[in-house]
């Protein structure tokens, strides 16, 4: 399958969003992981970052990491790129004690005091995403 960043990031965006207001707390903190990780990606995209297209991914293996690392990673980019300045992250890293692996953990690990910076640095992403169509950057 081709890899398409924005459409996935908007997926897990939403579907995020539904479990939280449900109150399925573990699977709503797992997509707004990926939603960020695609969402970054997608201006990483626009910013410069190598793609191969043949293989569906970044060139560089620093840029093939889940929400954790790619939120420190997407600096990289967004720094060299003159419109970047206005697309900056907020510090710390909400992300960083959140794992693509936590999917296997119980859902009674899960709570709103874990979740909830994860949904704000989503929050964050949703709305850089949302600028940058605006803006036609993508």
């Amino acid at each position: 399958m081709q890899s398409d960043f924005l459409d996935a990031h908007d997926r897990h965006w939403q579907d995020a969003e539904m479990l939280y207001a449900a109150q399925r707390l573990a699977n709503a903190d797992h997509l707004y992981g990926m939603a960020v990780e695609c969402g970054l990606k997608r201006l990483m995209l626009a910013f410069g970052m190598p793609f191969d297209d043949q293989k569906g991914k970044p060139v560089e293996s620093e840029d093939r990491q889940h929400a954790e690392r790619i939120w420190v990673r997407y600096d990289t980019y967004r720094s060299g790129f003159h419109q970047g300045t206005e697309y900056g992250l907020s510090n710390p890293n909400p992300f960083g004690d959140w794992h693509a692996s936590q999917r296997y953990a119980r859902q009674s690990e899960f709570s709103m005091q874990r979740v909830d910076p994860h949904r704000v640095g989503a929050q964050q992403v949703y709305e850089l995403v949302r600028k940058a169509r605006w803006e036609g950057l993508i």
